[in-house]
């Protein structure tokens, strides 16, 4: 196509010479210069074999391509409802845009949602609701093994790693959460310099590849793990086991992307292709996974250590409360990603249709932990498509204590869900390592909008739970949040869900759990 080009260019050139030698009007040569560059397109067009378009539909067939390419942004801007977009629709993109930016959130004439449409879910106001607490409650992080707790926000930045995000959205990020109080995830990909300069309360995520605390040969390396867990920003460490988007796989960096300072963060030899396995080394089993979560909690210094998961068996998830009970230990926290979950890039197949959505991962943990008499000590920490107060509110009755956000935190610096993260071209400067691309968005000016979207979020959340009659999220109960089923009928989360009773599992397991209790092995992951 390049040598197309040239021919073209070349040819039009000389187009012009000839004209302006002939002395003919500019006229003349002003109409004769596009009609050979699109007779020459059209015989390229004819004679290319690549396109069957084309060789059908000459010059005319290019539309085609140039309408695919923008098809996304006629969709969002032009044809889409305010409330029907995907991941993400107008109305939340909008709320978050203006809670980050400090204008109005409001919206005037009422709903635009069918509230009689199966699936619409809405929140059960009180007759005597409560006055707005003025402090936000936190949430104490840490069992009894742990030797440093640490008091989470409601709402945090989930995982984000440097290198999916360009280095002025993590100094967003973290500037903003250093300013709020809230906690930043680090994301498997390293603790790097833009997540410690701003001083914002850090989740350093360790996965597959151990980036940061890794050997040579991508072994975990504890020596390392603890020289940068003892960092005073590092408040909890948490190992990821999967991914909401793209559970059961790993990932591969391409060299060309691998720079020196990549390289650097993550422990990896610059420019050479770095691959995640979708497996752990440091374990194989239910127990050894149990024991290694309290050995990264002595390695840290005793602070709060947990895994994040995107929820899939049932029994092997009850295999690993089984081997808590055997051990005499547990995490302090377990982070729940649901299947909706983002990421900078995933297999479609996976994306759509492998992992358990949030609202039913959230459920399995956290009756699975109160059934096994473990929810005391373990906090849960819910994310997954968390924009809202209502989102917030919705995952704390389902089982979270807390909830991070990652996609809509990307709003808040700037993101206009153009979905080129993967491309290296993200138009505002959040997912790109592009430094032309990445200077466009300003640490100073987006750095508050982190902070002013969290705190409204926070605020939107407490005030929906006083109008419910609740102060302290601990009081949320199932049957605040009703659904509906058809256009005559709704039910409440208590009515849809099964909720099972403290140590019941231990106790006697209800006839829909015990198939899967009995089954559980704390010494393998059945299928």
């Amino acid at each position: 196509m390049k040598r197309i080009a040239i021919v073209v260019l070349a040819l039009a050139a000389g187009m012009v010479a000839v004209v302006a030698a002939a002395g003919l009007s500019p006229w003349w040569w002003a109409a004769a210069v596009p009609l050979t560059l699109l007779g020459l397109l059209g015989a390229a067009d004819l004679s290319q074999r690549r396109h069957s378009v084309l060789r059908n539909y000459p010059v005319l067939g290019h539309a085609r391509f140039l309408l695919e390419r923008i098809r996304p942004e006629l969709q969002q801007y032009f044809i889409e409802r305010n409330f029907d977009g995907r991941p993400f629709d107008r109305d939340v993109r909008t709320i978050v845009y203006e809670r980050a930016k400090g204008t109005d959130a409001e919206q005037p004439y009422g709903t635009e949602r069918d509230v009689y449409l199966p699936g619409y879910e809405f929140l059960v106001p009180s007759m005597a609701p409560c006055p707005v607490p003025k402090t936000p409650p936190r949430v104490r992080i840490g069992g009894p093994d742990c030797a440093r707790p640490y008091d989470m926000a409601l709402l945090n930045v989930s995982a984000m790693s440097f290198g999916s995000l360009s280095s002025n959205a993590i100094l967003a990020l973290n500037g903003g959460a250093a300013a709020g109080g809230f906690a930043h995830d680090t994301g498997e990909g390293g603790l790097s310099e833009y997540h410690l300069k701003p001083g914002g309360d850090l989740v350093w995520e360790i996965g597959t590849g151990y980036f940061g605390c890794r050997t040579p040969d991508g072994d975990f390396d504890p020596a390392e793990f603890a020289d940068k867990a003892a960092h005073d920003h590092v408040k909890c460490v948490s190992l990821k086991l999967s991914q909401g988007a793209k559970p059961g796989i790993g990932g591969v960096l391409p060299g060309a992307k691998v720079n020196a300072e990549i390289a650097k963060v993550r422990d990896v030899p610059e420019g050479r292709t770095v691959i995640s396995p979708p497996y752990h080394k440091v374990f194989s089993t239910p127990r050894e996974l149990v024991r290694f979560i309290a050995r990264m909690r002595e390695l840290s210094g005793g602070k709060p250590t947990g895994f994040k998961l995107c929820v899939g068996s049932r029994r092997q998830f009850l295999a690993v409360c089984k081997a808590m009970l055997a051990e005499g230990t547990a995490p302090d926290f377990i982070i729940v990603d649901g299947g909706e979950g983002g990421t900078g890039a995933a297999p479609l197949e996976f994306a759509d249709h492998v992992g358990t959505p949030l609202t039913e991962g959230l459920l399995t943990v956290h009756n699975a932990l109160v059934g096994a008499g473990l929810r005391d000590r373990i906090r849960i920490g819910a994310s997954g498509k968390i924009a809202t107060g209502t989102d917030l509110v919705k995952r704390l009755v389902q089982g979270a204590d807390y909830g991070n956000a990652a996609r809509a935190m990307m709003f808040a610096v700037g993101c206009i869900q153009a979905q080129r993260c993967h491309t290296n071209t993200c138009p505002t400067g959040v997912t790109t390592q592009d430094p032309r691309r990445a200077r466009a968005l300003d640490v100073r000016d987006k750095t508050p909008r982190v902070q002013r979207f969290q705190e409204a979020t926070v605020a939107s959340a407490l005030q929906l739970m006083a109008s419910m009659g609740v102060t302290d999220p601990a009081d949320l109960r199932p049957h605040m949040v009703r659904r509906r089923i058809d256009p005559y009928t709704e039910r409440s989360y208590e009515e849809l869900y099964e909720w099972l009773e403290p140590g019941q599992l231990l106790a006697e397991p209800p006839a829909a759990w015990a198939a899967d209790w009995t089954a559980a092995d704390p010494d393998r992951f059945t299928v």
